[in-house]
């Protein structure tokens, strides 16, 4: 039991903390309903309209003493205008307050009092009711761990006191984030869905001001699953992920029955449930079954087999860091662009004055846009009914092996060979990252201009570079030997190099922005504080952080779940953007589903791998001619050096202070930055390269997703 004076010291180190902030949605329309502009808001603050820009859109937090200056106003303006259905006034005796949401990984230690929390039957803002005791032998969480130290809290959503999600057992425990356990009465599908949106006081908020809140997510174990009449295990001659249950199942009956609907992906392994939106409020909810495989293994390495507490709070730290997710990584890192870039926000109509639909600049809109003939695929309607004969944009990631008549009797007689691995390459290519918005333009003989984003038909082929690296033009680094469809970057690269370029013909984009930029920055934020948790920090030197790395899986599992998660996040969603037709059915010039998004875009694909390869052999050329090292084989994002010894630190250049060299590999965790990577299986892929084969679909974990999606 603890002293008081341990309680008080616990309270008074929590009123010594930095104000909390309400999310940036919240500041917003706080603002708004006083009738306060951005502008008159940054002269108050003694700052600028961009700074209170950032404010309300999560791009940066205040300092003090302007911290503690918001924080007093937006308190008052809560206070006059509470969120819709909440009172205005709490009343004078409130119940507990629920737990905080986490933003890292942590929980109570396995000897913690297990306690469990019944929702009461709230209004939009419930509170937390008293938890009665959980009966002997039933701990709260699973976690073995003792507890680690908490980071500072994001400010909990009042309507969405429990977090984001729960994973629910058969015994009715619903575990949530935080090592909180929710009693769950239902016994059927549809009762699940209503309890949920009625009482679990699940959820997330919205990302973006003009975007929707995020639908509870109820993650189903084998034992749940069966309890709700689904089966166990979803069986067939197709991959389990591609089931779905047939129309005539009783649970997809039951589903019908109420009124309540299913996504055209049906009752498969990620299986969304909804009513049509009443006003402003969602009725969704999304549910994952476990045994259905719907953590994948690569994505999710061994989550599936964890305890519920456990696979609660490492999907509660992707949630929080990234998006709940609603579907594979690849599907949730699609969604994660739209979150941060709604494609619509409320606008006046100038004639009515009534408040309309329109378009959010800087999004792509909500209608599909066709692809330019280059930017396709064969199989595209664009290309077959069009006839389109002219060749297509070839932009993929190194897949070279070096030529073995241009090593050296010196590189030859090196005794180790070792890998280097980029940090989320195609993450950092993502940054900053200018791509089209509007339908393309056809141009002919256009002058070229590096900062117009589009497809070229330029040829490269009188380009004479060294033998010893890949072709920055090509995937294979082979020199190219014709005309040949380029994105910008490529284009830009060749300039860069010293080379004119004179275009053909080009498809190129008049609107343009930075469409990735919250994107990339969310998922570095949540790869770089992960791996934070991990004890892989920034500030170590590079002999500390290859220390780090050795063990950082070992360290704690779950953690390397999460951090899987989002890099597998990163390159799905980039795959996704380019979704290939799926089925032996499928025929060729038919649409597919993915082209019904306004997210199938594979320019903008081929845009981030272009820079990431571009950018990947701009650091072989600095290492080159700061070492007089050249890469054995490059593998996507992955090169292999030979060595006198199996560190990096045996090769990589550093100045006489001992600071590394600016433009060659930098070890760090940053996205970019290398790490050490075995090159056991960098040795198979060239195997199979040299075989004809393509490693991306025979290596586990490999860049297959940057192929076509999942």
């Amino acid at each position: 039991m603890a002293s008081e004076e341990e309680l008080f010291a616990n309270i008074d180190a929590l009123l010594e903390e930095e104000p909390q902030l309400p999310p940036p949605a919240e500041r917003a329309r706080l603002r708004e309903a006083a009738g306060i502009t951005q502008a008159r808001l940054a002269t108050a603050l003694k700052s600028t309209v961009q700074t209170v820009k950032n404010y309300e859109n999560g791009r940066s937090e205040p300092k003090s003493p302007r911290l503690e200056a918001y924080q007093r106003l937006l308190n008052g303006w809560a206070a006059k205008y509470p969120a819709h259905g909440a009172p205005a006034a709490p009343a004078p005796v409130a119940a507990p307050q629920p737990a905080p949401v986490p933003d890292t990984f942590t929980g109570p230690a396995a000897s913690a009092p297990a306690n469990t929390t019944t929702p009461a039957q709230a209004p939009a803002a419930p509170a937390a009711p008293e938890r009665p005791a959980r009966p002997a032998g039933r701990p709260a969480t699973s976690s073995r761990r003792p507890a680690a130290k908490k980071a500072a809290a994001p400010a909990t959503d009042p309507r969405f006191p429990y977090g984001p999600l729960a994973v629910l057992d058969g015994d009715g425990s619903a575990y949530a984030v935080g090592g909180i356990v929710l009693d769950c009465p239902a016994t059927t599908v549809v009762e699940l869905v209503e309890w949920t949106l009625r009482e679990s006081g699940l959820g997330a908020p919205k990302l973006n001001r003009y975007g929707k809140d995020s639908d509870p997510l109820i993650v189903l174990t084998a034992a749940a699953a069966v309890k709700l009449g689904l089966p166990e295990r979803l069986e067939g001659h197709e991959q389990r992920r591609s089931l779905r249950l047939p129309e005539d199942h009783p649970v997809v009956k039951q589903v019908a029955k109420a009124k309540w609907q299913l996504t055209q992906r049906g009752f498969g392994p990620w299986a969304r449930i909804y009513r049509k939106a009443q006003g402003r409020d969602r009725q969704c909810v999304q549910l994952a079954i476990l045994s259905w495989d719907a953590l994948d293994e690569r994505s999710w390495p061994g989550v599936a087999e964890m305890e519920p507490a456990d696979i609660a709070r490492v999907l509660g730290v992707y949630a929080t860091r990234v998006i709940t997710p609603r579907g594979s990584t690849a599907v949730s890192g699609l969604e994660l662009m739209t979150a941060l870039r709604p494609p619509t926000k409320a606008v006046q109509d100038p004639t009515t004055g009534n408040w309309v639909s329109g378009y959010n600049p800087g999004s792509l809109g909500m209608e599909p846009m066709d692809p330019a003939p280059p930017e396709a695929t064969p199989e595209h309607p664009v290309v077959v009914n069009s006839g389109w004969t002219g060749g297509f944009l070839n932009e993929e990631a190194y897949q070279w092996v070096r030529d073995v008549d241009t090593l050296s009797d010196e590189e030859c007689t090196l005794p180790y060979a070792v890998g280097l691995d980029l940090n989320t390459a195609f993450l950092a290519a993502a940054a900053r990252l200018v791509v089209g918005l509007s339908a393309p333009d056809h141009f002919h003989a256009p002058t070229f201009n590096p900062k117009i984003p589009g497809s070229w038909l330029a040829d490269l082929s009188h380009i004479e570079l060294d033998p010893r690296l890949p072709s920055p033009f090509t995937p294979d680094g082979s020199r190219p030997t014709g005309p040949a469809w380029h994105q910008t970057h490529t284009l830009a690269y060749a300039q860069e190099l010293g080379h004119d370029v004179h275009p053909i013909e080009a498809y190129l984009r008049r609107e343009t922005g930075a469409y990735l930029d919250p994107w990339h920055d969310r998922l570095k934020n949540a790869y770089v504080d992960t791996l934070a948790d991990m004890g892989v920090t920034r500030d170590l030197s590079d002999t500390e952080f290859l220390a780090a790395m050795e063990h950082h899986k070992e360290k704690d599992p779950a953690l390397a779940a999460v951090l899987a998660a989002i890099k597998a996040t990163v390159k799905g969603g980039v795959g996704k953007l380019r979704e290939r037709p799926q089925g032996k059915h499928y025929k060729e010039g038919e649409p597919w589903p993915a082209l019904a998004r306004p997210t199938w875009r594979p320019d903008i694909r081929a845009a981030v791998i272009s820079k990431a390869r571009v950018n990947m052999h701009r650091k072989l050329r600095n290492m080159a001619d700061m070492t007089g090292l050249y890469p054995l084989a490059v593998l996507s994002d992955c090169v292999v050096y030979p060595s006198p010894g199996t560190s990096p630190l045996d090769f990589l250049p550093y100045a006489a202070s001992g600071k590394p060299q600016p433009g060659a590999f930098r070890l760090g965790p940053t996205p970019g930055l290398a790490k050490l990577e075995g090159v056991q299986q960098m040795l198979w892929a060239v195997d199979l390269m040299e075989k004809g084969l393509n490693p991306a679909r025979h290596i586990k974990g490999g860049d297959a997703v940057l192929d076509e999606g999942e």
